[in-house]
């Protein structure tokens, strides 16, 4: 005979309302950390239109002290990137800046770092200035080896790269800013991994190229918790 035991009903009552207080506890949890979510994403908006907003202000600023200077550059309006034909910085297959590199980045390079580091509230969102070569697939064409022909212009966009890089340095951009620009800097050689396509064919000339790109910083979701936190500490 087995032998069990009955639950009396005020037992039954209180184990109820345990798990009726329970779900109530954990609805209103899931609907604090909603409300939380629902306004930081809100403020998070709000702070990413005013950063985009700060950065296509300065991009045209950009484009048009370039011009003012006679100085022939293809900006992105968008992001503020810079291409640089290599035509205007080296020789064929060469990484040593010409004469005629360097007198080009002598008036580039300040117009580009007074105008971005102008902007104290942009400065304060930028990660990186990325400095990449780029190549074409018809350099060192005579490689039969697929891997090493690759890996050959990818020396020579990183070599590219580098020497941009530390010329910037050589110019007359203001030295206030020179710390902040060695903390952001970095250089990057992409081989002919990403060519300029024209009419669905690789335009060689314009593959060949040195890019300055603005690395923008981005709120991780801790980030947009903590200010959803704020948002309602000041309310």
């Amino acid at each position: 005979m087995a032998i069990g035991t009955r639950r009396t009903k005020k037992e039954e009552g209180d184990n109820n309302i345990f798990w009726t207080t329970m779900a109530d506890l954990l609805l209103g949890l899931a609907i604090i950390f909603m409300t939380l979510f629902v306004l930081a994403m809100t403020g998070f908006t709000q702070q990413s239109l005013e950063q985009k907003k700060q950065q296509l202000e300065v991009n045209k600023e950009l484009i048009e002290n370039l011009k003012k200077a006679n100085i022939e550059a293809q900006v992105d309006p968008m992001t503020g990137d810079i291409k640089i034909s290599d035509l205007e910085l080296f020789e064929l297959s060469s990484y040593t800046l010409s004469d005629k590199g360097k007198a080009y980045l002598d008036k580039l390079v300040p117009i580009y770092i007074n105008t971005i580091f102008s902007k104290k509230e942009l400065i304060n969102e930028i990660e990186n200035i990325i400095i990449q070569g780029h190549t074409d697939s018809q350099s060192y064409a005579g490689i039969k080896n697929a891997d090493e022909q690759y890996m050959k212009n990818m020396t020579l966009s990183l070599q590219r790269a580098n020497s941009v890089a530390d010329y910037m340095f050589k110019t007359s951009f203001n030295k206030e800013y020179n710390d902040k620009l060695k903390k952001m800097i970095v250089v990057e050689g992409k081989s002919f991994s990403e060519p300029v396509m024209t009419n669905g064919k690789e335009d060689y000339n314009k593959s060949r190229r040195v890019e300055m790109r603005l690395k923008v910083k981005k709120l991780d979701i801790t980030e947009v918790l903590v200010h959803g936190v704020q948002f309602l500490n000041d309310k």
